[in-house]
Order: C-alpha cells, then sequence, then structure tokens
C-alpha cells in the first residue's frame, strides 16, 4: 500500500496512450475528462518507443497490441528493459487473445476491447493507488 503522503492527486496523472484506433482513443479520451488526467495519445509503437525514452514523466502507460510499426507486446518488453521506465505500471488494453503474452511481458493489468473499455479508468486508479489486482 503506499502512503498518503507519497501518492500523487490523480489530477497530476500523466498517462502515455498508444493506441491507433481513432474511436478508441476518442473513448479513453473520454473516459478520462472527467479525472483531469493529462494524456499523451501516440498512434504507433515506435513513435511511443521513442517518447519512452527520453526524459518525459508518466505514471502509467496504457497500451494496444495490435499497432503499427512496434508491436504493443514488444513495446511493453522493450520499456521493462528501460532503466526509468522498468516500475511503470503498464496496462494493455486490447482487442486481440494476447493476455497470456501480455502478464510474460510485464503489463501490470489486462483489459479486453471493447467489453472492458469501461473498466479502465478504476483499473489505472488502483495500480496508481498501489492496490494492482491482475484484471
Amino acid at each position: 500500500m503506499v502512503r498518503s503522503s507519497t501518492r500523487r492527486s490523480t489530477s497530476q496523472t500523466s498517462i502515455l496512450h498508444v493506441e491507433d484506433n481513432k474511436l478508441v482513443a476518442g473513448l479513453v479520451e473520454d473516459l478520462f475528462k472527467e479525472l483531469e488526467w493529462h494524456v499523451d495519445l501516440c498512434t504507433d509503437g515506435d513513435t511511443a518507443l521513442r517518447r519512452l525514452t527520453d526524459n518525459a514523466h508518466y505514471d502509467l502507460l496504457l497500451v494496444d497490441n495490435d499497432l503499427p510499426g512496434l508491436s504493443g507486446m514488444e513495446l511493453v518488453r522493450r520499456a521493462r528493459k528501460i532503466t526509468h521506465r522498468r516500475r511503470t505500471p503498464i496496462v494493455m488494453l486490447s482487442g486481440t487473445d494476447c493476455e497470456s503474452e501480455a502478464w510474460a511481458a510485464g503489463v501490470d493489468a489486462f483489459l479486453k476491447k471493447p467489453e472492458q473499455i469501461n473498466e479502465v479508468p478504476l483499473t489505472i486508479t488502483r495500480i496508481l493507488e498501489g492496490q494492482s489486482r491482475h484484471i
């Protein structure tokens, strides 16, 4: 459990969302608006990897698997090897049947789209508050 003195306000939360489907990206953006989370959107894995290797601050990564360029799964594997990203929580939101592979790659949560898209904010909140559970 995270001590209250070290817990970040969710309004200060910064998320890198990696999603190539405009409809899904828009739905997630709408879910995040009321939470006042700052979201950077990347539409391909290669651009996301470049952002992850720089010093931009992200509290969490929300990643699709089926992306142009580098796949979401490979992005997760590589993020876990970047020194300043190793402990950054990663949620995979994917329409493909890849849950077992995602856990093995190092995600902190897996959600199936479209049926679990509404669970994204609660899942992220739990992870950021130190109450992560496999979903």
